[in-house]
């Protein structure tokens, strides 16, 4: 196990006026087993603790930017093919966007990641709110350390408490097929929650009758999403962010 006191690392780079630089007080990084599971990323209960389990620095680094792995381009072979447990724990509870930071800093500490921000014209789906309204409840609450977005019964898709940023990810995993970037058209700053049910898209030949009825009758991701979040997904020209590795190394050991 590697675990590196984290508060000490930039401290040099102060000068008397600036900001603190947001890092975890204590980290362990260590390569994950062969033959173990990948877990995902997730906030642990309390909102001290950021986790990995079983993930590439390539994944890590999309999740970080709200980029899906294809628009994170470049660098060495091990970015997809190693895959690591991380254990990061703050000096006291933050909220999840000093968290974030937190961990973006890690990566450019620990694995010396370097990454230069590309912006693209090219096919993406704008997302936008619909003429027939937005509804989707606006979350105000303080974030209580929940996973913002999760699986529900029956397969639904369950927000709570999420930006537009997290859910333009969420609706890139869904449609990953397309290949499109999803961007943020709405104007909608805020957190909010909501339930999204729809029809998975099916593997060619699939015969969509061998469904339980329940599923096989909910719509399209694309009319689910102006049902029921008053959203609307539209294919078209835009810009979309990518990210290119300039630089990485494994941690010492």
């Amino acid at each position: 196990m590697r675990v590196t006191l984290a508060t000490g690392l930039m401290c040099a780079a102060f000068l008397p006026g600036q900001e603190k630089r947001l890092t975890f007080e204590v980290a362990s990084i260590k390569p994950t087993k062969p033959g173990e599971r990948g877990g995902g990323m997730r906030v642990m209960p309390g909102g001290q603790e950021f986790v990995t389990e079983g993930v590439s620095l390539r994944f890590m680094t999309g999740f970080m930017y709200w980029v899906p792995t294809r628009q994170v381009t470049g660098g060495p072979a091990w970015l997809d093919s190693d895959q690591w447990d991380i254990a990061a724990k703050a000096d006291r509870p933050h909220d999840l966007e000093d968290l974030r930071e937190m961990f973006r800093n890690l990566l450019a500490d620990e694995f010396k990641l370097k990454l230069r921000k590309e912006v693209k014209e090219g096919p993406v789906y704008a997302l936008t709110v619909d003429k027939s309204g937005l509804k989707m409840k606006l979350n105000e609450a303080p974030w209580d350390f929940e996973v913002s977005v999760k699986s529900g019964p029956g397969g639904v898709t369950i927000g709570k408490r999420v930006s537009i940023q997290r859910l333009c990810y969420q609706l890139e995993q869904i449609l990953q097929r397309d290949e499109r970037p999803v961007i943020d058209k709405t104007g909608l700053p805020g957190y909010y929650d909501f339930t999204l049910s729809f029809l998975p898209e099916l593997p060619p030949g699939f015969n969509k009758d061998n469904l339980p009825e329940s599923i096989r009758d909910r719509p399209s991701i694309f009319d689910a999403i102006k049902q029921q979040l008053g959203l609307k997904l539209e294919a078209q020209k835009g810009p979309a962010e990518y990210y290119v590795v300039e630089h990485a190394e494994k941690p010492a050991n």
